[in-house]
């Protein structure tokens, strides 16, 4: 399987959750047999870098801030290989989905669609004033993150 996590800008969410879903795969092998890559991108702006609280909060959970700084963002239109490839793209909101070409719309989830299957809009942290607000946000992803590997390596214990 392939997972592309999407957002509107690729500095916020989805790299949190790529990066954070590529640790998962390093912990488990298990989840490594099921999933062959994880990556990120925006559907909605172009960006360059990062965002600061995005890079605070990873760098306060164990990431580097080189290999973060080393994220560049990616976008649906100069990198569309990567939604062509991927199996899945999820998303945090169902706006997200709109913001995708049509080809791409079956293939979408939000992320606590895949979770939990059903449907929770996460907000967007870019939005939020503190580091702490910011941090509270990225903490629902994780937790929906969680649940979505237990949920991948639920069914493949199940098969």
């Amino acid at each position: 399987m392939k997972i592309l996590f999407v957002c509107s800008s690729n500095i916020c969410r989805s790299p949190y959750c790529e990066y954070h879903f590529k640790r998962m795969l390093d912990q488990s092998e298990a989840l490594r047999k099921k999933v062959e890559w994880v990556r990120s991108a925006a559907v909605f702006n172009r960006s360059k870098k990062i965002h600061p609280m995005a890079l605070k909060c990873m760098v306060d959970e164990g990431f580097t801030e080189d290999e973060l700084l080393a994220h560049v963002p990616a976008f649906k239109w100069g990198d569309k290989e990567l939604f062509d490839q991927a199996d899945v793209i999820i998303g945090m909101t169902m706006s997200h989905k709109l913001y995708l070409p049509r080809r791409y719309r079956g293939k979408f989830l939000t992320l606590s669609q895949a979770a939990v299957g059903k449907y929770v809009k996460i907000p967007d942290p870019f939005l939020k004033k503190s580091q702490e607000e910011y941090n509270d946000v990225m903490k629902i992803i994780y937790e929906y993150l969680v649940k979505y590997r237990d949920k991948l390596l639920g069914e493949q214990v199940d098969k």
